[in-house]
């Protein structure tokens, strides 16, 4: 089945990729969409993306949504897409673009590096051109316009054109844009095979990367690459064009038509601070089947090998930044997992110390048969297995991509729930927690068991942050709203509020305003909860006047789903 990748390049879940399997999937802000955006100028369910048999392609439909879908600008009801077009859904916009369906050939399997005669070799070079060419061609491409230009010429812009935006773009892996760039290569150059060697920056030797033939081309035996060839240009740093059968005297020029002529162009991929490999080119065709040959009676002329070292130099800027991204994503991932592992190390060595505590109170009490003393180290001991629990719980629920198990119940028993559950806390902290449940919050279809690890998140944050005042309280509210059809959770609390500066980073994981008692993990779970139900948070606070959460969540049907009026836009 073909596959296609959305990447987010704009809106609010920027830099999001969501798969395409072929199969219709819907987009919105709606919990049931396979893709789910927190968009406001979304529809519940938006568009549908769906591989079109009759079109050989996927094709994209709007769902009847209120600000419309557009595809490069153009509102559209239905039409197929194509690898670079982008979509716009309300202020999310998308970059589609299809993964190739067949692996590309595994480059050291088609290749065959051998070392022969080097004089013999050396001496086939029937021309040589300098790094410098390509890259001026690159410059001066609106000059040579100006000036007239061939049909060859036009062609070698517009290739040079498409591989510098396939470089960008940013679905594709090294191998399948070295794939793309030889099967562009080869059908403005006319080659039959291509290939690139890339420089292994462990052992500095030159490997198999890509391997690419022409359509309709066999290509039988692995393909030839003549040892001497690359490394003349590797040392020489020239490109260079060669011909193997007109400089060996045991053929005739006519035997040499007749049979077929052998040519190849090597040039280097000069990278920014180094050479990052090679491109090789080389045609095997018998004579009666190939096009007009050039003046010089070789199919490789002097005007494609200049064009060549110009996709020499894209193709190593290309291979040199996907390195530097790759190098760049390794050292922010090592990073993360150091901070990561800092972190949760503070978090549990303060969680064990505590149940040290704890089991030093109840060993006394043991040894002297005081009970009063075995209680006060137990209720430590269960704390610290609270918070223990508590935090590997968070950490799987942030962790977790998965979709909300549905089911149909009534919010107002969840709070309820979450409240009872947070009584007792409440009053060791000397708390007020006050619970005041609507009675038109209606049915609705969510994950019971998510949204009461949210709020119970949202419910305990706001305990903690009135701990230790006079006359700290903490009310719980539900809510809904008929016109915009959301269901909605307030928790208020009138502790010191949150400070202007920390809310743009309040969500943000293991940033905690509570110091060595917080983890940095509720906020986040429970804002990850909310938005997997199509939903969001909302903070209101101002320093010194306490703060109040507002959890809003789409209210959904029993049926409802992709293709219901339930979801309808």
């Amino acid at each position: 089945m073909p596959k296609a990748t959305l990447l987010v390049i704009q809106g609010a879940d920027q830099g999001l990729r969501f798969e395409l399997d072929g199969g219709a999937v819907t987009l919105g802000r709606g919990a049931l969409n396979p893709i789910r955006l927190r968009d406001d100028e979304v529809s519940r369910t938006h568009a549908q993306i769906r591989f079109d048999e009759s079109a050989n392609g996927f094709v994209i439909s709007d769902r009847q949504s209120s600000n419309g879908t557009f595809v490069n600008g153009e509102a559209i009801q239905t039409r197929k897409l194509v690898s670079g077009d982008q979509i716009a859904v309300g202020t999310t916009a998308f970059l589609f673009q299809e993964v190739m369906s067949a692996r590309p050939m595994r480059a050291a399997d088609q290749l065959e590096v051998f070392v022969g005669d080097d004089v013999r070799e050396r001496s086939s070079i029937i021309s040589e051109v300098s790094q410098e060419v390509g890259q001026q061609l690159l410059r001066d491409a609106t000059s040579i316009i100006r000036a007239g230009s061939t049909t060859q010429t036009l062609a070698n812009l517009q290739v040079l054109y498409r591989i510098t935006e396939e470089a960008v773009t940013p679905t594709l892996s090294l191998d399948q844009l070295l794939h793309r760039i030889l099967e562009l290569t080869i059908e403005v150059v006319g080659a039959d095979r291509g290939c690139v060697l890339v420089n292994d920056p462990r052992t500095s030797q030159l490997v198999p990367q890509a391997f690419s033939h022409r359509r309709g081309f066999s290509p039988g035996s692995p393909m030839p690459v003549s040892r001497s060839i690359v490394d003349y240009v590797r040392k020489k740093g020239q490109g260079v064009r060669t011909s193997d059968a007109p400089h060996d005297q045991r053929f005739s020029q006519q035997s040499i038509m007749q049979a077929g002529i052998r040519e190849a162009m090597c040039v280097p991929m000069q990278g920014r601070y180094e050479l990052m490999g090679v491109l090789y080119f080389d045609t095997t065709t018998p004579s009666d089947q190939l096009p007009r040959l050039g003046p010089e009676g070789y199919r490789f002329t002097e005007e494609k090998l200049h064009l060549l070292a110009a996709i020499g130099r894209q193709t190593a800027l290309a291979v040199e930044d996907h390195r530097f991204q790759d190098a760049f994503l390794k050292a922010e991932r090592l990073a993360a997992v150091g901070q990561t592992i800092a972190i949760l190390s503070h978090h549990i060595k303060n969680i064990l110390q505590g149940v040290r505590g704890g089991s030093y109170l109840i060993d006394m009490g043991l040894k002297q048969h005081d009970e009063d003393l075995i209680g006060r180290g137990w209720k430590i001991v269960e704390k610290n297995q609270d918070r223990i629990y508590h935090l590997v719980m968070d950490m799987l629920s942030y962790s977790a991509e998965r979709k909300p198990a549905l089911q149909v119940a009534n919010l107002n028993d969840v709070v309820r729930d979450v409240c009872e559950l947070m009584e007792p806390r409440a009053a060791e902290c000397q708390v007020e927690l006050t619970c005041q449940l609507s009675d038109q919050v209606p049915e609705s279809a969510f994950d019971p068991e998510g949204i009461h690890r949210a709020v119970l998140n949202i419910v305990t944050n706001a305990i903690e942050a009135v701990e230790g005042t006079t006359g700290g309280r903490v009310a719980v509210e539900t809510g809904y709203d008929p016109q915009s059809d959301e269901l909605v959770v307030l928790v208020r609390d009138n502790g010191p509020g949150i400070p202007a500066a920390q809310h743009a980073i309040l969500f943000n994981i293991f940033e905690s305003t509570k110091g060595s008692r917080g983890t940095g993990l509720g906020l986040a779970v429970s804002q990850k909860i909310i938005r997997e139900h199509g939903g969001d948070i909302f903070v209101e606070s101002r320093e010194g006047e306490g703060a109040t959460f507002r959890l809003v969540l789409a209210r959904l049907d029993e049926d409802a789903g992709p293709g219901s009026s339930a979801t309808a836009g």
